[in-house]
């Protein structure tokens, strides 16, 4: 059963996606208090977390800080107004993994959704076949499983937020190759907005914390300066 919890103040759009999300295989729960919904999310399993960006008691964008920085590592699709370009800016820097903007369609609603459970729950029986018998990448002391989607460094487990992992494997499949802030947001958000770029900066600076041994001196992704960032071929 996939669960999703959904952070919205308001009822009429939290009753609208759990009316088109909810089924037999898919369970949703509302909260609809910022405070609420941050210790429903920092105390229970979830698969999901729909939140809204605006909201009482704590705001979205502080929920999202403060999950990612706890290392709760639950998928975040976040729900703005359309007016408010630095919030969805702001909500990817964050940790969040993808944004809507209000009003939203449902079909799109549903399809970013399912693209996001399916990858959050991936395993051998349920990968496609371009997912299937993906290599086994091992570089030093860190070891990436593409299939299971584990990554372990000196034989520990990292907890790596779906971006992360993506943008991990993207560097780390291709080793020595320098990938534009503008590539990597194409390639691993889709988006192409003048701005954006900033995203991949602090997504990149929060795989660093969790895979360097020194941050400030990785030796794993390394920046190219002026142009992007490319995986150590030593």
């Amino acid at each position: 059963m996939v669960q999703i919890l959904v952070v919205e103040d308001d009822v009429h759009i939290a009753e609208l996606v759990t009316i088109n999300l909810e089924d037999d295989q898919t369970s949703l729960k509302s909260c609809y208090n910022g405070s609420e919904g941050f210790i429903e999310a920092s105390t229970n399993a979830y698969d999901l977390i729909i939140l809204d960006v605006m909201l009482p008691g704590k705001k979205g964008l502080d929920i999202c800080r403060e999950l990612r920085a706890s290392n709760i590592n639950t998928p975040i699709l976040m729900l703005t107004s359309k007016s408010d370009e630095i919030d969805k800016i702001l909500g990817l820097e964050t940790g969040a993994d993808d944004y809507m903007t209000k009003p939203f369609s449902v079909r799109e609603l549903q399809a970013r959704v399912k693209a996001i459970i399916r990858r959050q729950t991936l395993d051998t029986k349920t990968a496609t076949s371009e997912e299937e018998n993906l290599p086994l990448l091992t570089r030093k002391d860190l070891v990436v499983n593409q299939e299971m989607r584990k990554v372990e460094l000196q034989g520990e487990r990292l907890n790596l937020t779906p971006k992360e992992f993506e943008l991990l494997c993207l560097l780390a499949n291709n080793v020595g190759k320098t990938y534009s802030r503008a590539q990597l947001l194409h390639r691993i958000w889709g988006y192409e907005f003048e701005g954006y770029e900033h995203t991949v900066n602090s997504h990149i600076n929060r795989l660093r914390a969790k895979i360097e041994q020194d941050p400030g001196n990785p030796e794993y992704i390394l920046t190219t300066w002026g142009v992007g960032y490319r995986f150590s071929e030593y």
